[in-house]
């Protein structure tokens, strides 16, 4: 059955760090609701994720691209806006983990780089369209560290901190011209990101004891407020930084 508030049929999804983790099941859940994917990873053509979309019934296409290049993303913002998405999820992403104090600058550099500067970039091209039309749909990934310091992650902290304020300040913008700019901040979710603290007994278990929901987070978790945030069903939702973490900042 389509044309509920959770239906996407007809729309174009661009998912950036789609080839695995979190941006692969968004793909995955946006396609399930009917929007053709746009898939955009450095190992896009490597991964599965076009087989599962189409698999899904929908159209998939793939872009590689590294967003720690400042001259690929440039011109990946133009051929992205050239497609006119109806949605952009800016999910690219890398950690790099030292404590502050021996943290090397060019990794702080390539964090911030990959994770806050080349999202700003392609979501001021991607929109530029969405503006002109008056329809338009943003989602950011941010992070618990969008509300919390973190350990040895000074770079990623930063980053995630920043784009819970830019969440905020294109929304302000923007949404009265009809585009929704929000983000989703997944909790500890198994990914490769956190298989550091996963393989480390101490850390896992004080994250777990944390927990109200009792287990780790899935990638497949983020998908259902990935699709909520695409749809008409979050029309009057604006600005908003959305946890998806088992309870974890309501303990």
């Amino acid at each position: 059955m389509t044309g509920g508030p959770f239906d996407l049929t007809g729309r174009t999804a661009v998912v950036t760090g789609a080839s695995r983790g979190i941006g692969a099941a968004i793909a995955e859940a946006l396609a399930r609701a009917g929007a053709d994917i746009v898939g955009v990873s450095t190992r896009i053509h490597e991964s599965g994720i076009g087989r599962i979309v189409e698999d899904a019934g929908r159209s998939f296409t793939g872009i590689s691209a590294d967003f720690g290049d400042r001259g690929r993303v440039d011109a990946l913002a133009d051929e992205l806006a050239d497609l006119r998405p109806d949605i952009l999820v800016n999910n690219a992403g890398t950690i790099e983990r030292a404590p502050a104090a021996e943290h090397p600058t060019d990794a702080w550099d390539r964090v911030l780089q990959v994770n806050l500067s080349s999202q700003f970039t392609l979501t001021q091209r991607v929109a530029a369209p969405m503006l002109e039309r008056g329809s338009g749909k943003v989602i950011f990934i941010a992070s618990l560290l969008s509300f919390q310091g973190g350990i040895n992650v000074p770079g990623y902290t930063a980053a995630k901190s920043g784009i819970a304020g830019l969440t905020k300040a294109l929304a302000n913008e923007w949404a009265a011209l009809g585009v929704n700019v929000n983000a989703i901040a997944p909790g500890y979710i198994a990914t490769d990101n956190t298989s550091a603290l996963r393989d480390d007994p101490d850390r896992s278990e004080s994250i777990l004891a944390r927990i109200p929901a009792g287990r780790w987070g899935r990638a497949d978790d983020i998908g259902g407020a990935a699709v909520f945030l695409a749809s008409s069903a979050s029309d009057y939702v604006s600005g908003t930084v959305l946890p998806v973490d088992g309870g974890w900042l309501g303990r």
